[in-house]
């Protein structure tokens, strides 16, 4: 990612922030919102374009976006998409990235406010899980010749009564709108958004055996530890895991059987 996006990216996330501070913003509606302009400005190659012409006023494209979208999205989306075209983007599709990222962020927020964030994280990464294990549920799922409605009637079924309303917007957009990404990716991707919202990282943990709640808490203590910040445990079980237990945190693996980094987890799983 170039510079000049990161800090478009940052500036967006903070205007979205502050917009999200007041009772008053529908958190659902301006989610919705922003899904649908990324879908029409992943469609609308030349209007993306556009509004990512350096040679181009911040304020032609804002108005541009204003006589565009205006009247059919809430004030904060208009706000926010404003926002984001006066900015600098590598290249278009950075825009479009970044206004799909800030919708997804929007649903972490409403989780967040209500208390549930560390449910969402949990079902995001339990629903890839239950993704990889059946070849025939990522099939209906990835179909890219299956009509939009159905998949997204098929994510409602599998969810709705299950997860948190959150959890089902964010895996529905994923599925309908998966913009060249994979599934599992997408949820990775998802989780990291979640993780980022307190400032803590996801270490992917697979162990031979269940772990248990004091197990589970020695070893998020002991990697926060290690890597400076909080860390957010998704754990899976695989008996043939050599040296008990695998993390993985970002592109990091650490192996158990490698004693120099692992003494501290170790403590903390043996209590």
């Amino acid at each position: 990612m170039s510079n000049a996006t990161r800090q478009s990216n940052a500036a967006a996330r903070e205007r979205l922030e502050a917009l999200t501070d007041s009772a008053s913003v529908d958190l659902k509606a301006l989610g919705a919102d922003l899904l649908a302009v990324t879908g029409v400005l992943d469609r609308e190659v030349g209007l993306r374009r556009t509004l990512t012409d350096p040679a181009t006023s911040g304020q032609r494209k804002a108005d541009l976006v204003t006589a565009l979208i205006g009247g059919k999205v809430g004030a904060e989306t208009l706000d926010l998409v404003s926002g984001m075209v006066r900015s600098r983007w590598a290249s278009s599709r950075d825009l479009v990235d970044g206004i799909e990222q800030l919708a997804a962020f929007t649903e972490i927020i409403a989780a967040d406010k209500a208390g549930a964030l560390d449910e969402v994280e949990d079902e995001l990464f339990r629903f890839g899980r239950v993704v990889a294990g059946s070849t025939e549920l990522r099939a209906a799922l990835t179909d890219s010749t299956a009509a939009t409605a159905a998949k997204a009637d098929l994510v409602k079924r599998l969810l709705d009564g299950k997860a948190k309303a959150e959890t089902v917007q964010l895996v529905g957009a994923l599925v309908t709108q998966p913009r060249g990404r994979s599934l599992e990716g997408g949820l990775e991707e998802y989780s990291r958004l979640a993780a980022s919202r307190r400032e803590r990282v996801v270490a992917l943990v697979t162990a031979a055996v269940p772990l248990s709640d004091v197990q589970k808490e020695r070893l998020g203590a002991s990697l926060a530890r290690m890597v400076g910040r909080q860390v957010h445990l998704n754990i899976d079980v695989d008996p043939a895991v050599l040296g008990g237990v695998r993390i993985q945190i970002g592109d990091e693996i650490i192996e158990g059987t490698i004693a120099s980094r692992m003494d501290g987890a170790r403590q903390g799983l043996a209590g």
